[in-house]
């Protein structure tokens, strides 16, 4: 039985995915935790303190718990306000490191927690675990850049870690090709998909669980309502299909995110006015993660128009759910979508082309073969697999000397 340190410092695990920095990070630090402890270990997230009538600590199940550090005001914070407080959120687990001992490895989760990571494994001598979730060179290269902080702060994490964990080989490759890393440790290290949860279902029975109606298909969006994620031309390509005739509905689960999240949802419900498609289009509050697979089961297609993602959890729990998938060609999506058996991967960001694609997906005669197949590729993700990767790393950096920082 191994102890490990997970850092998230910018958002806790228990917090509800899909709005404010709530997203697939928050499910995947929770998922792989909860896998490491059934397999027998003891793991401790530490994440920055956001109110201060939550407590200590939270456990969440047996080995595993949740501490929160107080790291600067106990509010939700600005993002430019996030890079303040990291040394404080270091200080804060290096006391409790002191108190009750110190962990065999450091998981740090994102290049803020990343930061602190890099500290602590130089205080304690601690073998240092780095996954990023997002890349500042990829967002750069396809989206818009944060900070050249951010860039900097990544290449030194990477130049330290002992181990950096990539969800894909497309992540591998960005992360040897921006960061000139060592290749030799980049560990692919897929996350998984709860298929207690996330698996095939009746979909007239869901629709009808949800309000929708069972003869008009129904199109989804899950996810943080931002420019990078897309959903501007999700809603553009149920606008262009209503042009040509074609009833759908569209379901846009999510809330804002980010400094212009605001902005980018009164952008979209302008535009549904604009396009007279009011009836046609639901806006859903975030939902619980593990209530998702009614959504997923209940839609026809789910579209992932992201600009940049290194994996694309969304992806993978509607492929679970038997939902084909219509997916920008970028990072991780291109392992989640086989294009043209479990759904679409498309290279255009025009709504002509992605209408295009949807109405592909949305035939009747292959619908049956897009969402056996998409299950079945699914079936190859668990989170207990990731766990397992883990584990068996953690265990070989243990023994193995620490990387030296250049």
């Amino acid at each position: 039985m191994a102890r490990l340190a997970v850092l998230s410092y910018h958002t806790s695990p228990l917090a509800q995915p899909g709005t404010g920095d709530g997203g697939g990070m928050n499910v995947c630090v929770r998922e792989l935790s909860s896998a490491l402890a059934r397999l027998g270990h003891e793991v401790d997230v530490y994440t920055r303190r956001e109110s201060a009538a939550v407590n200590d600590t939270i456990v969440v199940e047996p080995g595993f718990r949740v501490r929160h550090i107080t790291a600067g005001p106990p509010r939700v914070l600005e993002r430019h306000e996030l890079p303040l407080y990291v040394d404080d959120y270091a200080d804060g687990i290096a006391a409790a490191f002191r108190c009750s001992g110190l962990p065999e490895a450091l998981h740090a989760n994102y290049w803020l927690s990343g930061v602190a990571g890099h500290r602590l494994k130089h205080d304690f001598s601690i073998p240092l675990i780095t996954t990023f979730h997002t890349l500042e060179h990829v967002k750069a290269e396809t989206f818009e850049p944060e900070s050249p902080e951010r860039a900097e702060q990544e290449h030194r994490i990477i130049d330290c870690s002992d181990a950096v964990l990539a969800s894909c080989d497309v992540e591998v490759e960005q992360i040897v090709h921006h960061y000139h890393a060592d290749p030799s440790r980049v560990h692919v290290v897929p996350h998984g998909v709860e298929h207690a949860f996330f698996a095939p279902g009746y979909r007239p029975q869901a629709r009808r669980a949800l309000g929708f109606a069972a003869e008009v298909p129904l199109a989804l969006f899950v996810g943080r309502l931002q420019s990078l994620k897309g959903v501007d031309l999700a809603l553009d390509t149920v606008i262009e299909l209503h042009r040509r005739g074609t009833p759908i509905h569209l379901a846009i689960v999510g809330g804002p995110s980010g400094p212009g999240g605001r902005s980018t949802l009164e952008g979209l419900r302008r535009r549904v006015a604009n396009a007279g498609v009011i009836d046609h289009v639901s806006f859903v509050a975030p939902q619980p993660h593990e209530l998702l697979s009614t959504w997923f089961r209940a839609a026809d297609v789910t579209l992932v128009p992201s600009r940049a993602e290194s994996f694309g959890l969304v992806a993978l729990e509607s492929a679970a759910c038997g939902t084909p998938v219509v997916a920008s060609r970028v990072g991780g999506l291109v392992t989640l979508v086989d294009s043209g058996a479990t759904g679409l991967l498309v290279e255009e960001r025009s709504p002509e082309v992605w209408a295009d694609a949807v109405a592909w997906v949305l035939d009747e005669e292959r619908a049956t073969s897009l969402s056996t197949n998409a299950v079945i590729l699914a079936q190859n993700y668990t989170w207990r697999a990731a766990a397992e990767r883990v584990r068996d790393l953690s265990a070989q950096l243990r023994s193995s000397a620490l990387v030296t920082c250049p």
